[in-house]
């Protein structure tokens, strides 16, 4: 997450004026703290056996925003909640993670959704930017813009 916030800042997340500089340097402390990437997906693949009703829970609520957007949709249908296999638990956990991001930006009826569901899941490479999809930024930019007061 710094990473990403470092990339949408560029060279300005390197001025100490601001608190981004401090977030880059300690960024590497949570995979000591935490374990590492893979350690921590290790966890959540082991809750997810031992506790199949939170499975089934987050099952229920991926599914909940389904039927809104096509990208989304077509997304949940390659999520495999059966194969639990260890060797891929980051990616299972990513796209588990990703997946939750644009559910909980879909139930709240948020104008990002769109665009979430569209950069992240009809892009042809995993890298961010790399996207040629057609968004709404008239409705993101609006809903950014402070009201005024009077």
């Amino acid at each position: 997450m710094v990473y990403e916030a470092m990339e949408c800042l560029g060279g300005t997340g390197y001025v100490e004026t601001g608190s981004m500089p401090r977030l880059f340097r300690q960024s590497p402390l949570n995979a000591i703290w935490e374990g590492s990437g893979n350690v921590i997906a290790l966890d959540v693949l082991r809750a997810m056996e031992r506790e199949p009703q939170a499975l089934d829970s987050l099952r229920e609520f991926l599914f909940s925003a389904s039927g809104g957007y096509p990208s989304y949709d077509d997304h949940l249908k390659t999520l495999e909640f059966g194969s639990l296999v260890e060797h891929d638990a980051r990616n299972i956990v990513e796209r588990l993670a990703m997946t939750a991001q644009a559910a909980v930006l879909i139930n709240a009826y948020n104008p990002v959704a769109e665009a979430f569901c569209k950069l992240r899941f009809d892009r042809p490479s995993n890298l961010f930017g790399a996207s040629t999809a057609v968004i709404d930024t008239r409705s993101i930019i609006e809903r950014a813009m402070p009201t005024t007061l009077m």
